[in-house]
């Protein structure tokens, strides 16, 4: 009877030991470092956005640019000047026989405006023009600064697409001249000077009815 109450306590002994060495064994193995430490990797990957479409971007100067929303005048005599200045000339052009002046049109407001166009007549040259559609931004003695675009439609040049200058032009008057020229002028596509002028037109004398004598 004392055999058999000793074999079951050596057996109780036995197992008791076996689980501990197990327990043992598993806490020690969770406690080591792994080889992903010190996180394991996500059991999903995180999803990606879906990248912005690329249309409709504009230039990141775009936003640093101000928008002006009034012509600054430096001179009122210039001023007063620039507003006749309703005539284009197209020097390209302006020499053959047929040549004709183009029209230009100043508006007068907080923020001057400026939009004109020739299209040549001269034999051999129709179907060609010249354009400037523009904001004034400065008025200053013998100089005028725009904001906008000139374009030139040659029908030899890039196969009569119109080529442009544009941003900020200058135009510039010398001395007694009725005539600003576009320091800009030259036809980026071919690089030929247009000589592009707008031209003072002094205003009609407005006459005054003179009184009946009574």
């Amino acid at each position: 009877m004392q055999r058999l109450g000793l074999a079951l306590s050596l057996a109780v002994l036995v197992l008791a030991g076996t689980a501990f060495a197990q327990s043992s064994s598993s806490s020690s193995g969770s406690d080591a470092p792994s080889s992903f430490y010190p996180a394991p990797p996500p059991k999903k990957a995180p999803e990606v956005d879906t990248g912005a479409p690329v249309s409709n971007l504009t230039s990141p100067l775009a936003a640093d640019q101000v928008k002006p929303t009034r012509t600054a005048i430096d001179s009122e005599v210039e001023a007063e000047m620039f507003m006749h200045a309703s005539r284009i000339v197209w020097g390209r052009y302006s020499r053959i026989k047929g040549a004709k002046p183009g029209a230009a049109v100043v508006t007068k407001g907080a923020l001057w405006t400026i939009k004109g166009k020739l299209d040549s007549v001269a034999p051999g040259t129709e179907g060609d023009w010249v354009s400037i559609d523009a904001i004034v931004e400065r008025i200053a003695p013998n100089h005028v600064t725009v904001r906008g675009e000139v374009a030139f439609r040659v029908a030899k040049v890039q196969n009569g697409t119109p080529c442009k200058v544009a941003g900020i032009l200058h135009f510039h008057r010398s001395g007694k001249s009725h005539v600003w020229r576009l320091t800009e002028g030259d036809n980026p596509c071919d690089g030929s000077q247009e000589f592009f002028d707008l031209v003072y037109e002094k205003p009609p004398v407005e006459k005054k009815p003179v009184p009946k004598r009574g």
